[in-house]
C-alpha cells in the first residue's frame, strides 16, 4: 500500500478516519476562516481556535477550469491527457466560503445552491510512490 500525505500540513485532518476541513474561529468575533490563520480576518483579534469545519455546505458559485493547475495543484496528467475539472465555492454552516476542486466537471450536473460533501481523495503521485491528498467538493446524490 502506497503512502499517503496531505496536498499541504493543516488544512485537514490527516491520517483520519473521518478527515475534516480544518478552519479557525475567532474567539472575539466569532467569524470562522479557512484555511486556519494565526489571527481574525474579521477584526485582527489574536485570539483564535482551530477546529473541524462541517463535511457538507452549498455550492455559492463555480466554473470550469480549462487549463491544467500549477503546483502544487497539479497532477499527473500531461497536456495530452488533460482533462477540464470544476471549481468552487462552498458555503459550509457557519458562513465560510471554501474553494476547492469540485468531482464534477459537467455544467448539466452543476447548479447553484446544491448539496456538496467534502471528499478527500488522492490527486496525484509522486515520482517516490507517495500518493498525494486534497480534499474536493462532490456533489450529494
Amino acid at each position: 500500500m502506497s503512502n499517503q500525505v496531505p496536498i499541504a500540513e493543516g488544512l485537514f485532518t490527516w491520517p483520519a478516519a473521518k478527515p475534516a476541513l480544518l478552519g479557525s474561529r475567532c474567539n472575539q468575533c466569532g467569524i470562522v476562516a479557512f484555511p486556519v490563520a494565526s489571527s481574525c480576518m474579521a477584526c485582527s483579534g489574536q485570539d483564535v481556535t482551530a477546529e473541524e469545519l462541517p463535511g457538507r455546505g452549498t455550492l455559492w458559485t463555480w466554473t470550469v477550469q480549462q487549463f491544467m493547475p500549477k503546483a502544487p495543484y497539479n497532477t499527473n496528467e500531461t497536456a495530452e491527457t488533460f482533462t477540464p475539472y470544476g471549481v468552487g465555492y462552498v458555503e459550509l454552516p457557519g458562513g465560510v466560503r471554501v474553494e476547492g476542486r469540485l468531482t464534477e466537471n459537467d455544467p448539466q450536473k452543476l447548479r447553484i445552491g446544491m448539496d456538496m460533501d467534502v471528499v478527500f481523495e488522492p490527486l496525484r503521485t509522486e515520482d517516490s510512490g507517495e500518493e498525494v491528498i486534497s480534499f474536493f467538493f462532490k456533489p450529494v446524490e
